[in-house]
C-alpha cells in the first residue's frame, strides 16, 4: 500500500518560480543608504586597517558606489540621446575615486544635509567636478 503525500494548494510551476525570480532579481532596496550612515560605516572600516577589505560592509559600499554610479552614467546617456544637457559631462572613461577621496567629498558635506541619498550626494560631486560648458 503505497501512502501519497498530501498535495499543497500552491503549486508554482516553471512560470511562477521565472516570476519570482525575476521579482527578487529587479528588486530594489526599501530605502537609499544616506551619506550620514555611509560615512559611519566608511569611519568604522578605516579604523579597521588592512582587515577593512574582509568586511561585509566593505562590498556593502563598494556594490552601493558601483550602482550610483552606473545610474549616472545611465541618466547622463539618456540625457544625451533626448537632446537636452545633462546634469554634468563626466569624460568617457570611468572616473576613478579613491576611497579617502570619496571619504573626504562626503565630509565636505555639512552634517545638517547629511541625511540626503548617496545617489544625491554623488550627483552634486558629479556636477561640480566636471559642469556642461
Amino acid at each position: 500500500m503505497l501512502i501519497e503525500r498530501p498535495r499543497s494548494r500552491f503549486r508554482a510551476g516553471p512560470f511562477g518560480i521565472c516570476a519570482a525570480v525575476v521579482a527578487l532579481l529587479t528588486a530594489t532596496p526599501a530605502s537609499a543608504m544616506s551619506v550620514a550612515e555611509f560615512l559611519a560605516r566608511a569611519r568604522a572600516l578605516q579604523s579597521l586597517g588592512a582587515l577593512a577589505a574582509l568586511s561585509p560592509d566593505a562590498r556593502i559600499l563598494r556594490s552601493e558606489l558601483y550602482a550610483i554610479r552606473a545610474a549616472h552614467r545611465a541618466d547622463v546617456a539618456a540625457v544625451r540621446a533626448a537632446g537636452r544637457i545633462p546634469n554634468s559631462c563626466p569624460p568617457a572613461t570611468p572616473v576613478t575615486l579613491a576611497p579617502q577621496q570619496i571619504v573626504a567629498e562626503l565630509e565636505r558635506i555639512p552634517p545638517a544635509r547629511r541625511g540626503m541619498s548617496m545617489k544625491a550626494a554623488f550627483y552634486d560631486y558629479m556636477r561640480r567636478r566636471y559642469p556642461c560648458r
